[in-house]
């Protein structure tokens, strides 16, 4: 099975630091492909580097088995890339449906659309409500009441819907259960099963082991700026991935990559 993403000898500097040091990553159809890895291992960097929001000064990034380099995260949108960011990068000031379409508003036909560029409200309402109705999250019962009236839980179902309706190839979450409650983090985790049964590979970053150990397929476990090994969390223990994450133990050779 080839891989969705993947991507070669990545690297990234910061004047002298080098938040990626020659990096390799895959992505799997249909699977939930974990990163974890200490503060300052470089998660972040890799992701964004996926993500069109840096641009890296070696390496190369496949996308369905094509060469790909992002000159920003809006290009990465258009090729199927959805990010949902840990500060949820939304406006609370503006309805749940303007903040799905943040950037990809529906115009009216004709010439108010066109010229007046007038925004099609009605349509925009009624895909907001399909598609946060496929996700299980219409609890949320006005689609035009502001973000900012809502739960975190609630808040980062948005961002999760919006990825979901838009990420046609891979969706990245960073962080998705962090700052929320034990009931509203059970629930974003059913959410990333539900896009997950629809076959959308999904990258989870988390600190959170337990969650990581529940739901993620393989765990990509990264280490001073590249992947140190892939493990099986049916196979091991998240005190073996916290080891092999601070470089307590090393892994099996049959894991390095």
């Amino acid at each position: 099975m080839n891989p969705v993403l993947s991507a070669k000898g990545l690297v990234k500097r910061y004047g002298r630091v080098t938040a990626l040091d020659h990096a390799d990553f895959d992505l799997y159809p249909g699977e939930i492909l974990a990163v974890i890895g200490d503060n300052g291992a470089g998660k972040s960097s890799l992701i964004k580097a996926m993500s069109g929001a840096v641009q890296l000064d070696e390496g190369q990034i496949d996308l369905n088995g094509k060469l790909v380099r992002f000159a920003s995260p809006m290009a990465a949108r258009e090729a199927g890339i959805e990010t949902v960011y840990q500060n949820l990068a939304l406006s609370p000031a503006l309805s749940i449906a303007d903040n799905l379409f943040l950037g990809r508003e529906i115009r009216q036909q004709g010439l108010m659309g066109s010229l007046f560029r007038k925004l099609d409200r009605k349509e925009m309402n009624r895909i907001a409500r399909e598609k946060l109705s496929e996700l299980g999250l219409m609890t949320i019962q006005d689609i035009s009441q502001a973000v900012e009236t809502l739960s975190g839980g609630q808040r980062q179902g948005v961002a999760v819907a919006r990825a979901a309706a838009f990420g046609s190839r891979v969706i990245i979450m960073d962080e998705p259960t962090a700052a929320l409650g034990v009931k509203e983090s059970r629930r974003v985790l059913e959410l990333i099963k539900d896009v997950k049964s629809r076959g959308i590979p999904i990258v989870l970053i988390s600190h959170n082991m337990p969650h990581v150990f529940e739901i993620a397929d393989r765990i990509h476990i990264h280490r001073l700026g590249r992947r140190l090994c892939i493990i099986n969390p049916k196979e091991y223990s998240m005190s073996d991935a916290v080891a092999f994450m601070t470089g307590a133990k090393e892994p099996p050779n049959e894991l390095v990559s």
